[in-house]
């Protein structure tokens, strides 16, 4: 049992640290090699017979990526002895549940969890159905490019796979009442967290965290922005929504900040947005197509400029329309097999056969970064559109990792499509600057005064700046 290629010095100093352990977490940036080193934590366990078989749980759409993987670095011997499961199925299937259930109970089993960020909710059946499987396994480790993609609380369910004692907390809610401050109007919702230095020092321990700017040598990234000006009426509308959110806007409540970007965010991407008054008085934002035709959407037109169909593109969009349109308008203008698309509306079975014919044939790859943005190993692909973005910075550095990755030899392009004067301009600042946006715009607001705050917003027609506290 063995491996076929040797290990980097830092995948051995992350498996000299990790093997004198029962429990681990890799914290790997993509392309820097996680699998093969996870596969040589496998292999002692094995041949020390601390475990017999490898259980190794991963998002359904990277199965045959990593199952590429394993054949690539692992003898037979070594293949023989791990059993791959999406983990989607584990929401789904009761049959597979009993199946992994039984296998752990009747054999001692290495449970790896790969891309743990899937599990990070505590209250979803796949991280409840993962927490059986784990209560059976002496031996566990947690695999992710990074362990956080929006706050502290994604650690608490993923170090509790692991063992709940390393954070010390047998349930959420006494993490929360430790950790998290969540928003007055909206209890679900988490403003920020508390007394993030102990966490640290808890996993700490049991975490290996390795950047591919500490080990790799890249190729460059090559960074463009391609500006648009909203239509007449859009920006009319964009005012018009920027007034109404702005009339409420108070830096001390989060929400009201995610809810004037929510809803700009919607206009300059093409929608129509309303709102609809509840019985208790609060307005909810809804949204509707913009555009009769998607052609007249100046974003869109601009995607369409910027694609070549002599070479490949991920095109990455925030929202399901903007998805359907741009396959339809690339398979019209290119032919059908020039175009495949990559979200959640579309089996994972599905998603495989147009990655592979993306892979063999089609020049665009439509996708969502959600579906898309995680273990796909795409570094035959040089060039990333994104049609629009997030201010997710962990979500968009995973979807510009596709194809920045150990084994790309080329340089890339990431082309950002931008609303001038706009939210849009923010959104890509704060990207660039690798900062959260919602603190960045806090402090802007504490900053300004109320002409300021109207020309960053981009909007020229306020009625109710006078009611703003700076």
């Amino acid at each position: 049992m063995k491996l076929n290629n040797s290990l980097f010095s830092y995948q051995k100093q992350a498996v000299e640290k990790l093997s004198h352990l029962k429990v681990g977490a890799l914290f790997m940036e993509q392309g820097t090699g996680k699998t093969i080193t996870a596969l040589e934590l496998c292999r002692l366990r094995l041949t020390a017979h601390k475990v017999d078989r490898v259980l190794w749980l991963c998002p359904y759409s990277t199965k045959h990526s990593l199952m590429d993987e394993i054949r690539k670095h692992a003898s037979p011997a070594l293949r023989s002895a791990i059993t791959i499961c999406g983990i989607e199925t584990l929401s789904r299937s009761t049959k597979v549940n009993e199946y992994l259930l039984a296998m752990v109970s009747q054999q001692n089993c290495y449970l790896i969890v790969d891309e743990s960020l899937l599990i990070k909710n505590p209250n979803t059946y796949r991280t409840r159905s993962i927490e059986r499987l784990a209560g059976h396994c002496s031996y566990k480790l947690i695999l992710n490019g990074m362990p956080i993609s929006k706050n502290e609380a994604d650690l608490y369910a993923q170090f509790k796979i692991l063992d709940w004692r390393i954070l010390g907390y047998r349930s959420f809610w006494s993490f929360a009442a430790n950790h998290v401050e969540y928003c007055e109007h909206a209890p679900n919702r988490i403003i920020r967290c508390l007394n993030t230095d102990y966490l640290a020092r808890k996993i700490e321990p049991y975490t290996v965290q390795i950047l591919k700017k500490d080990c790799l040598a890249l190729p460059d990234k090559n960074y463009q922005v391609s500006y648009f000006d909203l239509t007449p009426r859009q920006r009319q509308h964009y005012n018009e929504v920027a007034d109404e959110l702005l009339f409420k806007l108070d830096e001390t409540r989060p929400e009201t900040i995610y809810r004037l970007f929510t809803g700009l965010q919607a206009v300059i991407c093409g929608l129509k947005v309303s709102f609809v008054t509840d019985p208790s008085g609060y307005k909810h934002i809804k949204t509707a197509p913009f555009f009769d035709d998607p052609l007249d959407n100046p974003r869109l037109s601009l995607v369409l400029s910027c694609a070549d169909p002599r070479q490949k593109y991920i095109i990455f969009c925030n929202y399901l329309h903007e998805i359907d349109a741009l396959y339809t308008l690339l398979s019209s203008r290119y032919g059908a097999d020039s175009t495949v698309r990559f979200d959640g509306s579309m089996s994972s079975k599905k998603r495989m056969e147009d990655l592979e014919r993306f892979r063999t044939q089609a020049s665009f790859l439509v996708a969502n970064r959600e579906c898309a943005g995680y273990s796909l190993n795409l570094q035959f692909c040089h060039n990333i559109i994104y049609c629009s973005n997030s201010w997710d910075l962990a979500t968009r550095l995973q979807s510009e990792d596709r194809i920045h990755r150990f084994g790309q030899t080329d340089s890339i392009f990431i082309r950002d499509i931008c609303a001038a004067d706009t939210l849009d301009e923010k959104i890509l600042s704060s990207l660039s600057k690798k900062e959260k946006l919602l603190d960045s715009f806090r402090e802007d607001i504490r900053s300004m005064n109320k002409q300021q705050i109207s020309h960053w917003i981009g909007a020229f027609a306020y009625t109710s700046l006078q009611d703003l506290s700076p």
